[in-house]
């Protein structure tokens, strides 16, 4: 997905939104207060050593929040260095022990004394700096007019000028007070580069700094290296750690410019790029673009590999450290996943690697290399009291069921047995903490392996198993004999004719059995229309089959000759039309209601509108075709249908073999290859 990359493309181009600093003249450390505060900066470093927490006298001063700001200390007017100033806020914490104590301040600093004293609460403020591998700590003198002394109120704050440091690097202020009334603050922050800052003319190692580009290649990464030509520079993949130095990974110097391709299986949040001119002092940029990448998570995890180190210990590999907690499971005799320990067992937090993107997990059995094989062993958990009273229970997929409990498990039922196992020494230990422990008890002289009952109950299920396949596969044989269709039509004209014909030959690849009187000429004309009629009728029924009236004008014209008076008989039709023929059975059925079931009506589109059914046909499904194939075809083929998705596939293939015969029947009057035209005046034949 080359979208992402794109996107960090955008982030990281050539010219990313830039901040525009102040500029701080001189080398000298500073520090300025807000109004009513005293403030002093104390010359030269000082010990980065917070000491221990102690306890507040009384009202103390001490630093609520850092704010940190960039900026600019210059020597000369293009000969500057990257500085960050720190803003702390101050508040006062506590409150006094001795009311008097209280009293005798307010006292000292009230105005209307005679000879007041300058009573002031004053806070030595420690600011430590490091930015790997350095560490520079100063001291702050901070003094407060009693008049401003109000407990858990804010009083000011004052600001440091300012602490150097390297373009690109991730640096971290801690702030607290000697002595140490409460937790040191802290903030981390990631410096930009001299891409992100309008620096280019002011700091001189930002002048021939190669430029990077981050971009999509594919599945993979282009890395970009925009340079001057025969200009040489270093550049450096590593993976940067929580902890500790940094892994190298790749390390080349090259001239420019150049085009790197990296393979996305190398791809790690921890992953960064660090490029640098080959010159004395250079400064180098480093950017670490995968953090936030799926696919980088997920290789972490490919790469990741947990070993169990005896007796009790466990180690991670992976290429980067994120903090993971690790805790004992067990794993179920038909394997799985590993399960919690109901009751748990105190987890130990370690530092390994583990991904928040996605609930993975690592897993490592100690069966693999302590135990041997893997045995029908019951895993029990033993948890102890503070007075040395403990209990036992023993693992099951259901939970932990306490061995001496009325529950219907093999457990339960084996309680009794399984803590004379363990007192007896019968049982393996296999962890042992001051709050609990893990034992395998071994099973095997507690299975009664009865073969009678065995050998019974696998006859039993033979049987029961030879049955089912007999009757799955009588039904496979009545699915697989296809369904009868009888097709009865009025033979308008011979286009309709053709039309019917294709109708069929694409019904019988269904498959369905058609039967159709344009198929059987000679059967009509040796038995008569009305007695093949009578023979193909009685078959199709009682095959479960379905007869199919397909109305056209002509056909519709005969159904009404036939249900108008009694007085008026039917004209003559040609002795061979298996339809007129068959209007003196049909009709009846519809008449005393067996039609449903056993009949179905169709018809065309274009050849008949939906209104022009006898409303007497209309007590069986009567479907327009094609557009209402699916349904038609779902119905013939009854309970032998296929799917929806494969109905809808044999539609499409009945609607293609259908075109060519409804062109047909189409055409303009007078058109080559046309018969009769068809309308309502073609079904009245004298």
């Amino acid at each position: 997905m080359p979208v992402p990359w794109f996107l960090l493309s955008l982030a990281l181009g050539r010219n990313p939104m830039v901040l525009s600093l102040e500029r701080v003249v001189g080398p000298q450390d500073t520090a300025r207060c807000s109004p009513g505060l005293s403030c002093h900066l104390w010359d030269g470093d000082v010990l980065c050593l917070p000491g221990s927490l102690v306890s507040a006298p009384g009202p103390v001063l001490v630093p609520t929040r850092l704010q940190t700001e960039l900026v600019l200390r210059c020597h000369e007017e293009t000969d500057c260095d990257l500085c960050v100033r720190v803003a702390i806020h101050l508040a006062v914490q506590g409150y006094w022990e001795d009311p008097e104590d209280e009293e005798k301040f307010r006292r000292a600093a009230d105005p209307e004394l005679e000879e007041p004293r300058n009573a002031s609460l004053q806070a030595h403020i420690v600011l430590s700096f490091q930015a790997y591998p350095t560490a520079h700590c100063v001291l702050l003198e901070v003094q407060v007019p009693a008049a401003l002394v109000q407990p858990g109120q804010s009083v000011g704050s004052v600001v440091f000028d300012c602490f150097e440091a390297a373009l690109g690097a991730e640096v971290q202020i801690w702030s607290y007070t000697q002595p140490r009334y409460q937790k040191e603050l802290n903030l981390t922050q990631q410096l930009p580069d001299c891409r992100g800052l309008e620096v280019q003319d002011n700091i001189q190692s930002c002048w021939a700094l190669p430029w990077l580009n981050v971009s999509a290649d594919g599945e993979d990464v282009r890395l970009v290296l925009d340079v001057s030509e025969e200009q040489r520079f270093g550049l450096s993949l590593y993976w940067n750690q929580v902890q500790g130095p940094i892994k190298p990974w790749w390390h080349s110097n090259l001239t420019g410019p150049q085009t790197i391709t990296l393979n996305h299986t190398d791809l790690v949040p921890c992953l960064c790029i660090q490029v640098w001119p080959l010159e004395p002092d250079s400064v180098r940029t480093s950017i670490c673009p995968f953090r936030e990448d799926p696919r980088a998570h997920r290789n972490l995890w490919r790469a990741a590999r947990l070993q169990l180190l005896p007796p009790l210990g466990w180690r991670l590999d992976a290429p980067c450290s994120l903090p993971a907690e690790a805790t004992l499971c067990w794993q179920p005799l038909d394997g799985g996943p590993c399960l919690s320990l109901v009751p748990p067992l105190p987890r130990e937090n370690v530092t390994v690697n583990v991904s928040t993107w996605e609930k993975l997990q690592l897993q490592e059995c100690l069966w693999a290399d302590s135990l041997g094989p893997r045995k029908d062993d019951m895993l029990l958990v033993e948890t102890r009291g503070p007075q040395d009273n403990g209990s036992l229970c023993a693992l099951e997929p259901s939970g932990c069921t306490p061995l001496l409990s009325r529950a219907s498990t093999r457990a339960a039922r084996l309680g009794e047995q399984l803590l004379q196992d363990v007192q007896s020494g019968q049982c393996l230990q296999l962890w042992d903490n001051d709050l609990g422990a893990l034992w395998a008890c071994p099973m095997d002289k507690y299975i009664h392996q009865r073969w009678a009952l065995v050998w019974l109950a696998c006859l039993l299920l033979a049987a029961v198993l030879f049955l089912l396949l007999l009757l799955k596969m009588s039904r496979v044989k009545a699915a697989a004999r296809s369904r009868a269709a009888l097709l009865l039509y009025s033979a308008d004209d011979a286009s309709f004719e053709r039309l019917v014909g294709a109708l069929a030959s694409a019904l019988c690849q269904l498959p369905l059995r058609v039967a159709v009187d344009l198929w059987s000429r000679r059967d009509l004309s040796a038995q008569g229309a009305l007695a093949w009629f009578h023979a193909q009728r009685r078959q199709t029924l009682q095959e479960g089959g379905v007869v199919v009236l397909l109305f056209s004008p002509g056909a519709v014209a005969l159904c009404r000759e036939w249900l108008q008076d009694a007085t008026s008989a039917p004209r003559a039709h040609d002795p061979h039309d298996a339809f007129a023929a068959s209007l003196s059975c049909v009709l009846p059925d519809f008449l005393q209601g067996r039609a449903p079931g056993r009949y179905i009506g169709a018809y065309f589109d274009k050849l008949l509108p939906a209104d022009a059914v006898p409303a007497l046909f209309r007590s069986v499904p009567v479907f327009s075709l094609p557009s209402q194939l699916p349904d038609f075809l779902g119905t013939l083929q009854g309970s032998a249908a296929p799917r929806p998705r494969r109905l809808a596939e044999r539609a499409e293939q009945v609607s293609r073999a259908l075109q060519p015969a409804l062109d047909s029947c189409f055409r303009p009057p007078g058109a080559p290859g046309t018969g009769r035209g068809m309308g309502p005046e073609a079904g009245d034949r004298t």
